[in-house]
């Protein structure tokens, strides 16, 4: 992923939020803040970037972002659930329109059965929470199928040595974020 494709990117993502005076938050895992931290990159990223929490370690994702714990011990700290409830707790703590949640496995070694690569990008809105596999996100080049432990047949993941998963994981979740976003229609009375 070019720094380039990144910037462009936020600086859409912080246009599109501005347009419609909304704001926007992060809840990041393996990533550590990484995405907060490609936004605020972009002058003017402070009038929409509420701010964040990273819950890299799992028991944070209940402490901080509020994820039920029985959401964690059911689908695990790697999952589209987790990645949900992690942006709704997010938006909340933070009061912000719109929150972001990153997790996933960076590597090197596969983590709770998940496959190095596994990446959930968690969106929650005004009107809706959704979740969806960083790997569909990003270009196919940038995406491998991997076995996960367990699992019959292989599943799409992001590919790519550590330093590269985080950035294609920063690049899904705004890119995400942007299309979740547009897909609403802006608020009429404001």
């Amino acid at each position: 992923m070019s720094d380039t494709e990144t910037y462009l990117l936020a600086e859409s993502l912080i246009e599109e939020l501005r347009q419609r005076g909304q704001t926007i938050c992060f809840c990041e895992s393996l990533t550590a803040g990484l995405a907060s931290a490609r936004l605020a990159d972009v002058p003017g990223a402070s009038v929409v970037l509420r701010g964040g929490l990273v819950t890299y370690a799992t028991e944070l994702k209940a402490t901080l972002a509020g994820v039920d714990q029985e959401v964690l011990d059911s689908h695990g700290p790697v999952s589209p659930v987790t990645a949900r409830e992690m942006a709704r707790g997010a938006r909340r703590v933070c009061g912000a329109d719109w929150a972001v949640a990153i997790t996933g496995v960076a590597g090197p070694d596969a983590q709770g059965g998940r496959p190095v690569g596994e990446v959930w990008i968690g969106l929650s809105g005004p009107h809706r929470t959704a979740s969806s596999s960083a790997a569909t996100l990003v270009d196919a080049t940038r995406s491998r199928f991997a076995l996960a432990e367990g699992a019959s047949e292989p599943v799409r993941v992001v590919a790519g040595d550590r330093a590269r998963i985080r950035e294609s994981a920063v690049l899904a979740a705004l890119k995400g974020a942007l299309i979740g976003i547009r897909e609403q229609k802006p608020a009429l009375d404001r």
